[in-house]
């Protein structure tokens, strides 16, 4: 999320298919949200400049054998968003409020499609329960468009200061969790099939960032306000490997990073 709070997700897709057109700058797929939130505020500023393609996307081999393969997702806090996919070399891109949810395998245009058949079955008589994207996507579809989108007397008491927002974070979450795959399972030659290691939910009108990791029990969320945005602030980082943990508002925790070290590439060997 950057400071407009404009937010980029990207997920596993195995049908991407990036094209190879050598006559643009080339950019990582590992970029390719970050070039989202450094250059646009908006969802629609985002289509509007993606849809003209200024780069072509990189997206190597890992290191391990598995395909660099994604999609983008974007939001901003008038709740309008966006799905871009590559395939075939083709941009596609999915514009509008109502492109709410998105999981991984297949495209976005047979995902709406299975959505629209489970759609017409109704979600309180059946849903599809496999750990699959599809099935996960119907079962989230199903769940974010009937939970209330208004303060529920039921359980406000116990959320944190009474506040709707928290109310909101705390619906998405029990959404999110109820979708993710189990931690520990995986389907051999499906690797857009995992365990989830970790969720993120984003306030974007207050602008606060909650991380939940599948490998502790606790929730941590960063506000914005709390850092320094400032031009020429050091660039800092919260530490959470090796079983380091947080249960509060984090953002006193971050330390700063070390610089970041560029290596210019041999055009003779590259």
């Amino acid at each position: 999320m950057n400071e407009k709070g404009l937010v980029a997700n990207l997920l596993y897709l195995a049908e991407a298919d990036y094209g190879k057109d050598e006559g643009k700058p080339p950019l990582s797929i590992g970029l390719w949200a970050q070039y989202v939130l450094d250059n646009y505020a908006t969802v629609d500023e985002a289509v509007k400049g993606l849809r003209a393609q200024p780069f072509r996307i990189i997206a190597p081999t890992l290191p391990d054998g598995s395909a660099a393969d994604l999609h983008l997702a974007i939001s901003d806090p008038s709740g309008d968003s966006a799905i871009f996919e590559y395939l075939k070399g083709d941009l596609v891109i999915h514009h509008g409020k109502e492109y709410v949810v998105m999981t991984n395998s297949p495209s976005y245009d047979k995902q709406l499609a299975l959505d629209a058949y489970w759609k017409h079955i109704g979600g309180t008589k059946f849903l599809p329960g496999t750990n699959s994207a599809p099935d996960r996507f119907a079962r989230a579809s199903f769940f974010i468009g009937v939970v209330p989108r208004k303060i529920d007397p039921n359980f406000i008491s116990a959320v944190p200061e009474r506040d709707f927002a928290n109310q909101a974070v705390a619906k998405v979450t029990s959404v999110m969790r109820s979708v993710s795959v189990p931690l520990g399972i995986t389907t051999p030659d499906e690797p857009n099939i995992a365990s989830t290691l970790w969720r993120t939910v984003s306030d974007q009108k207050n602008k606060v960032y909650f991380f939940d990791s599948a490998t502790t029990p606790n929730t941590f969320w960063v506000p914005l306000e709390d850092l320094d945005l400032s031009e020429g602030a050091p660039v800092k980082k919260l530490p959470i490997a090796g079983g380091k943990y947080y249960s509060c508002n984090a953002a006193a925790h971050f330390v700063e990073a070390a610089p970041f070290q560029f290596m210019q590439a041999d055009p003779a060997t590259n």
